[in-house]
C-alpha cells in the first residue's frame, strides 16, 4: 500500500499548506490567542501550525554562507534571570540563531558550533557589550573578528552614572532646592528632542538650580560625540579632553566611568575604524522587538517556539499562497 505525498497538504496533514501560511501570517501580527478563537481552533494546533510555517519560512530565506559582521546580546527568556543568547546578521540586519542556556563561554560557543568553524573564521567584526564572556568566546572561535562594543551598552552605563549622581544631590541639597529634581529622572535622563515643551522647560530649571547635575548632563551629552570620530588617535584625544573635564566636578559616578572605558577603550574605539561602521541601532530595535515577541507569546513555556518566532520575525514573507 503506497500514500502518495502532496505538496499542497500541510506539515500536519489535517489542512492544506495555504490554510497553514495563512494561520502564520495572522501570527505574526496578533496573539495566538485571538488566532485561534477568529479560526476556531484550538490554541496548540495555532502554535503548531505557527511553527511549520516558520520552518519552511527559514527553510526558503536561510542565513548568508558567508557571515562577515555579527551583534550579540542576551535576552531574558523567563524571570530569575534566565537568558538566551541572540546572534544578528549586521549585514542583513536579522536574528540568525538564538540558543544556549544562559550567557556564559559555553553557551556563547553553542553559536560557533551550529555554524561551524570555517564560518567562524570568517568572521570580521564582532559587537557585543563588555560581558567578558562573550568576548573571550569570540576571540577564541572567530580569531579574525574585530570586537566592537555597542553604543548603546556604553551610554545606559552613562545614564546610570548621571541617575546615580541626581539621587546623590537629591539626598544632599536643602528642601527648597530638593523639589527641582523631584520628579525629574525621566526628563534630565532623555534625550531633549524627545521632550516636549513642559519637559524641556522643567530640564533649565533643574539644570539652573543644581550645578552639578548640570556639568553631568553636559558631559553625558556630550560623550556621544566619540562615535562620529572616523579616526581613533581623534578619538582617544577627544576622550583625554572629556576626561580632563572631570577633574574638581566632585562626579564619582563618572569617574568610575571613565575608569571602564579607560579599561575596555580597545572595543570601543575599534568602531571608529571606517571598516566597522555598521548599524548599530539594530541591536537595540532588536531587544524592542523581541519584549514585543513575548508578550504576543505570553503563556508559550517552549523554548523552540520562542527561538524560532525571533529568529523568523525579520525575514520577508516569500512563500506563495
Amino acid at each position: 500500500m503506497k500514500q502518495e505525498t502532496l505538496s499542497w497538504l500541510a506539515s500536519s496533514k489535517r489542512f492544506t499548506q495555504r490554510f497553514e501560511t495563512r494561520i502564520g501570517r495572522m501570527c505574526r501580527q496578533m496573539p495566538l490567542s485571538e488566532v485561534a478563537k477568529l479560526n476556531n481552533l484550538s490554541w496548540d494546533q495555532v502554535r503548531r501550525m505557527e511553527m511549520a510555517y516558520m520552518k519552511r519560512l527559514l527553510k526558503a530565506h536561510p542565513p548568508a554562507e558567508n557571515i562577515r559582521a555579527i551583534g550579540i546580546d542576551e535576552v531574558s527568556v523567563k524571570r530569575r534571570h534566565t537568558y538566551q543568547i541572540v546572534v544578528v546578521d549586521l549585514d542583513q540586519q536579522r536574528p540568525i540563531w538564538m540558543g544556549g542556556d544562559g550567557r556564559s563561554e559555553t553557551d556563547m560557543d553553542c553559536f560557533f558550533e551550529h555554524i561551524g568553524a570555517d564560518r567562524s573564521k570568517a568572521i570580521c567584526l564582532a559587537v557585543m557589550d563588555m560581558w567578558k564572556p562573550f568576548r573571550k568566546s569570540v576571540i577564541r572561535n572567530a580569531p579574525e573578528a574585530r570586537i566592537v562594543f555597542d553604543k548603546f551598552h556604553v551610554l545606559r552605563h552613562l545614564s546610570d552614572a548621571l541617575d546615580q549622581v541626581r539621587r546623590q544631590e537629591y539626598k544632599r541639597v536643602n528642601d527648597k532646592e530638593r523639589k527641582f529634581i523631584k520628579g525629574q529622572r525621566y526628563n534630565l535622563l532623555s534625550h531633549k528632542a524627545n521632550l516636549d515643551m513642559e519637559g524641556r522647560r522643567a530640564l533649565r530649571l533643574l539644570l539652573k538650580a543644581n550645578k552639578r547635575l548640570n556639568a553631568a548632563h553636559v558631559l553625558k551629552e556630550s560623550f556621544a560625540q566619540l562615535w562620529e570620530y572616523n579616526n581613533p588617535t581623534w578619538a582617544n584625544k577627544f576622550f583625554e579632553n572629556w576626561k580632563a573635564q572631570l577633574k574638581w566636578q566632585r562626579l564619582k559616578p563618572f569617574e568610575e566611568f571613565a575608569a571602564m572605558i579607560d579599561s575596555h577603550w580597545d572595543g570601543i574605539a575599534s568602531y571608529c575604524h571606517p571598516a566597522n561602521k555598521v548599524s548599530l541601532g539594530f541591536m537595540e530595535g532588536l531587544n524592542n522587538k523581541i519584549r514585543d515577541i513575548q508578550r504576543r507569546a505570553y503563556g508559550i513555556k517552549n523554548t523552540k517556539y520562542l527561538q524560532l518566532k525571533v529568529v523568523s520575525s525579520f525575514v520577508a514573507d516569500i512563500l506563495g499562497d
